[in-house]
């Protein structure tokens, strides 16, 4: 049986206990949203105990607040069933669309959404640090990062020096969700050992142009690969 979407009551309530019990760190419910794609479709199976500190922000002590707050226990139910919700998605292959949250004008930036997949990234860093030296499926994370580092402190790892417009946004988006595909197809093999990847893994159809670390980056800033969408630095 297939898992029960949440319903906009349901977000409502899960985005409320976030800004209720969260601090500075805490996520919303887009980075959220973000983060737990990361963590369905990585490379390893990651545990409750693994991430729930990483959605507070590490601002509060869980055990006590769960045993003593049985709105987080509610928490819990519902950011579960929206787990198996993308999971359930990614899994049968249909088309996955991010949780995103429009701003005063309604339109959808996705900063949050790429932001909270990298912190979901980070968890395992070392195992994602050879998809993003993976000259072949690499490319599905480049739109990621580019939203991700839209707005970076570090002018060096923006990817574009103007400001990225509406049709280009779009085509970040769509290339993010897409990527979120192919990434969940590349580690199904090792997410189902639950060891380092077979040396005989299965090979899955490349949807992306291979990307050589001195070519242009697919993100479209003019800079080379290795200078932008592909510094592994940014996991660290």
């Amino acid at each position: 049986m297939k898992p029960e979407t949440l319903t906009d009551a349901e977000l409502e309530r899960l985005s409320a206990i976030l800004e209720r019990f969260g601090g500075k760190r805490s996520m919303n419910l887009e980075k959220l949203d973000g983060f737990i794609a990361a963590l369905v479709c990585g490379p390893d199976i990651i545990l409750p105990s693994e991430y729930l500190p990483e959605i507070w922000g590490d601002d509060i002590v869980l055990e006590d607040t769960f045993a003593a707050q049985p709105i987080l226990q509610d928490f819990l139910s519902l950011i579960l069933r929206h787990w198996n919700v993308i999971a359930d998605t990614l899994h049968s292959g249909e088309v996955y669309l991010p949780l995103l949250l429009d701003d005063e004008s309604g339109i959808s930036h996705a900063n949050d959404w790429a932001n909270g997949f990298l912190r979901g990234m980070h968890i395992r860093k070392d195992d994602w640090a050879v998809l993003l030296d993976d000259m072949e499926h690499g490319g599905w994370i480049v739109p990621i990062f580019a939203l991700a580092h839209e707005h970076d402190l570090d002018p060096g790892m923006r990817p574009y020096k103007d400001a990225i417009g509406a049709e280009k946004r779009e085509e970040l988006i769509v290339g993010m969700a897409a990527g979120v595909m192919g990434i969940y197809r590349h580690f199904e093999a090792q997410r189902l050992l639950g060891t380092e990847p077979p040396l005989n893994a299965a090979t899955f159809r490349r949807t992306t142009p291979k990307i050589g670390r001195n070519d242009p980056c697919p993100c479209g800033s003019g800079k080379k690969f290795k200078q932008c969408c592909g510094k592994t630095t940014i996991l660290h």
